[in-house]
């Protein structure tokens, strides 16, 4: 069967049964939501509204979404993350907004978490491949390469003109950690022009808990379980204007020799990072935030992420081991629910 038959069936499959990444909305509501589920992004989103609108809100959400990735995706030639790279030890380009927002947050991740977080990671990313049909295990020269084009602090801005300038040739910025999360912030302030009060946000596993659940009680979110298939969860956070983003080993990795490669890349051994961690959840009021931390965690390690998050106010996290252990932040103490017997709270 050919790739365009197999992406045509997967289409389907998820317009009809959606299977959420990460953590997913556990709540049953007496409000029947409003629902819209399309591909952007290069992953599925939906967004739920819990209760009645007009449909041009969906129409205008789902605008936005095409607005942004248009700007930020490496997929599309002529983005302006592209321009930048293509023009990588040339010349600064000139950007928007949104897109000068993102990458100037990301730097700062790059910053706090000593490089672990790096959105000029992209020369790894391309090289490995990992979640496309043409994943494989590069040989140790292509990968010590690659690793001599990632340095975050070589990516120049200038906030008076907004220009992005990429000091060496060959380097590439690759938005993947942090753009999905800029964007559910942007929708959520849109919901909230267009008067919407409650609403659950999702792409592609970037959750976004908007309001509370009608009933009054906030919303319930389940946190997957890395073990197991999906839609199968390890315990329930409540939260409400809260964002939970998941980064995990179990969604893309590559078989090769009879060892699996995850797709979370260190910028140092160009390897996938090797910690006793199997997923990070974050919550956090921005998205944006979630989004980095949740890359950025795992990639510290339980003991090193889980004081990196302390020492940041109103950001949470939950930390899941290879030996079925779930560590979490001080401030989730009363709002999550360990519901799954396999695994044990340890802190």
């Amino acid at each position: 069967m050919n790739t365009n038959k197999l992406f045509f069936i997967f289409m389907i499959l998820i317009l009809f049964s959606i299977s959420l990444v990460g953590c997913y909305d556990t709540t049953t509501s007496s409000a029947f939501p409003a629902t819209r589920t399309d591909l952007f992004m290069g992953t599925v989103v939906q967004i739920k509204i819990y209760e009645p609108i007009d449909e041009s809100v969906f129409d205008k959400a789902f605008k936005l979404i095409g607005n942004m990735e248009e700007k930020m995706s490496l997929n599309i030639a002529d983005s302006e993350i592209n321009q930048i790279n293509d023009a990588a030890g040339k010349s600064p380009v000139k950007v928007s907004n949104d897109t000068y927002n993102v990458i100037e947050k990301a730097l700062y991740y790059g910053s706090i978490s000593k490089g672990n977080f790096d959105i000029t990671i992209g020369p790894l990313v391309k090289l490995w491949n990992i979640g496309k049909e043409s994943a494989r295990l590069p040989d140790q020269t292509e990968i010590d390469k690659a690793i001599k084009q990632i340095d975050y602090t070589k990516v120049l801005l200038n906030p008076y003109e907004k220009t992005v300038f990429l000091k060496e040739p060959g380097m590439i910025i690759d938005l993947g950690g942090i753009a999905k999360g800029y964007v559910a912030d942007a929708l959520t302030d849109m919901l909230k022009k267009e008067g919407v009060e409650h609403a659950i946000i999702n792409l592609g596993g970037n959750i976004y808990a908007y309001g509370q659940n009608p009933d009054g009680n906030d919303w319930q979110i389940g946190i997957q379980n890395p073990q197991a298939e999906r839609n199968d969860y390890i315990g329930i956070a409540s939260v409400k204007n809260k964002s939970v983003v998941t980064s995990g080993i179990y969604e893309r990795f590559l078989e090769s020799g009879g060892k699996t490669y995850h797709h979370i890349l260190s910028p140092f051994d160009g390897y996938p990072f090797d910690n006793t961690l199997t997923a990070v959840s974050i919550i956090a009021d921005k998205s944006i935030d979630a989004d980095a931390l949740s890359t950025t965690a795992f990639a510290l390690g339980l003991k090193t992420g889980l004081e990196l998050l302390e020492s940041i106010p109103n950001v949470e996290g939950i930390f899941i081991t290879k030996d079925s252990e779930v560590y979490i932040s001080s401030g989730l103490k009363d709002y999550f629910k360990l519901t799954n017997k396999q695994f044990i709270l340890s802190n």
